[in-house]
């Protein structure tokens, strides 16, 4: 069975990819890191630096709130925050103003309700700080965050995968592949010995769950169990390959990181028009084996492309649909502040772009340059202004 007719399907390669590229900045994407950059850090910064930061021309009640390490410190009054306990954290006490000697902000109404509800959060989690590096530098002389150094610092996530040579094994006889010897290296480096071959009818399960989610069908079982050809097995995965069923059970993968939905959520829950549209689109991409590369072009510019990919039967415009995902998501039909709520769908583009794409949180820096992933404030607002020159609306593509 030659496993890189499904490995390298490039269908598939599709939702791995982003996967990967996931993984492999897992820290930059944990819920809780993500929870303090979106709903902790720019309240700090909006409302606590003026006066408690490295940049206060005086750091007021010996307190700064730059940095965990000094909320953990605190000022003259004692530690500003006890991790995962937020009942005995002096910030919270302040931040509720149920102390009026130490209400914060001074002289201004109390933050909401749910802000302090983050701030409760956040110390009951632990009140994680990605990358503390604790400012050191004197009041009124702030030390700058040097954004090309942190960037070279930081040169490999930049780099193009390589491909590697397959190490060597001991066991030569075990690995069908090269990614196999991948495999088996590591488990003799920790000693261990590879799980013995599963039962023919488990295998077919297995494939059948993994390539369109669905198990065999009892008839479907008996004629592989009576196929003794050596060619049977890869018959069987080149055939799921190309059932329709494939691209549905991919797809739902991908759907999830465009965060697909037919509806806007939020009080009314609307109808998005014609966003099963984009579903299947994405199902279509899935079975054709669309190029990784062109089904990427199509999400960002598939409205401009001078030669748009056609419908091989009906011949209409699959291109253009694929635009569709920036205009899914929750949105509030009717909001107060409009242009806090364009920029709140904006902001939610640009996360749900950069993600999917890039593997990376560029979101963060929509209050300040994101020292861990190295992407300044003017290049978030650049790619806003994408956004905000792009407009929806619905299109023939027949």
């Amino acid at each position: 069975m030659n496993w890189a007719r499904i490995i390298l399907n490039p269908a598939v390669w599709v939702v791995l990819s982003a996967a990967m590229l996931l993984d492999l900045h897992g820290a930059e994407v944990k819920p809780e890191i993500e929870f303090f950059e979106k709903r902790i850090r720019p309240v700090l910064v909006e409302h606590c630096y003026e006066c408690h930061s490295a940049s206060s021309q005086k750091v007021k009640g010996g307190l700064r709130t730059d940095s965990r390490v000094l909320l953990l410190k605190g000022g003259e009054s004692g530690p500003a925050i006890v991790p995962d306990k937020p009942e005995a954290s002096l910030l919270i006490t302040a931040l509720a103003h149920r102390d009026p000697d130490l209400a914060m902000p001074p002289k201004k109404p109390k933050l909401q309700d749910s802000v302090i509800g983050d701030f409760e959060r956040w110390i009951r989690e632990g009140a994680n700080w990605p990358d503390d590096e604790t400012i050191a530098a004197a009041p009124g002389e702030p030390k700058g965050f040097d954004l090309t150094e942190r960037k070279r610092r930081l040169q490999w996530i930049w780099q193009t995968p390589q491909r590697q040579e397959a190490p060597l094994v001991k066991d030569t006889r075990w690995p069908l592949g090269a990614v196999d010897r991948f495999i088996l290296a590591r488990l003799e480096k920790e000693g261990l010995q590879p799980a013995p071959p599963a039962a023919p009818e488990i295998w077919l399960r297995r494939v059948y769950f993994a390539l369109i989610g669905l198990p065999p069908s009892p008839e479907e079982l008996a004629a592989f169990l009576n196929d003794g050809s050596p060619e049977a097995r890869e018959w069987v995965v080149d055939k799921l390959l190309a059932s329709p069923q494939f691209g549905e059970r991919w797809a739902r993968h991908w759907l999830d990181l465009v965060r697909y939905a037919e509806s806007r959520g939020h009080e009314g829950d609307f109808i998005i028009p014609n966003a099963y549209e984009y579903r299947d689109y994405v199902i279509r991409a899935f079975n054709a084996d669309v190029p990784y590369d062109a089904f990427v072009r199509e999400h960002i510019a598939g409205d401009l492309l001078s030669k748009p990919r056609r419908h091989l039967e009906r011949g209409f415009n699959e291109s253009i649909l694929g635009t569709g995902w920036a205009f899914l998501g929750e949105e509030i039909h009717a909001p107060v502040d409009t242009r806090q709520d364009e920029n709140d769908r904006i902001d939610n583009r640009i996360d749900v772009m950069t993600k999917m794409f890039l593997g990376l949180t560029v979101s963060c820096a929509r209050c300040h340059d994101h020292k861990f992933d190295a992407i300044s404030q003017r290049d978030y607002y650049a790619l806003a202004g994408f956004f905000i020159s792009s407009g929806q609306r619905l299109a023939r593509f027949e």
